[in-house]
């Protein structure tokens, strides 16, 4: 895959990803509830691998960055459907019912 090609992908990938942690909120209200951590960690895992996308794409490892962010999105997605997250399903940006 072409070096611009992949750019664009990742530019898709942290658009996107941005757009959908700004969307995502917590389903659970009881901070002790095992739902609430696991959302939390769900949510934490797509920030930390959107920050390893982005630090990857910097060194000019960019297919590494590309699985990152594709990872990222994947983490609010897997939340979403386990009902971790409740999210604006009209955004087009996750696979929820």
């Amino acid at each position: 895959m072409a070096a611009a090609a992949v750019e664009q992908k990742l530019e898709k990938y942290w658009s996107m990803t941005e757009k959908a942690l700004t969307l995502v909120k917590i389903a659970a209200s009881d901070k002790s509830s095992k739902e609430f951590k696991s959302a939390a960690d769900f949510l934490a895992m797509a920030k930390n691998y959107l920050s390893d996308s982005k630090h990857f794409a910097k060194k000019g490892d960019l297919l590494t960055a590309l699985a990152a962010a594709s990872y990222a999105h994947a983490w609010l997605d897997a939340g979403a459907r386990m009902g971790l997250f409740k999210v604006d399903s009209s955004s087009g940006l996750f696979t929820v019912d």
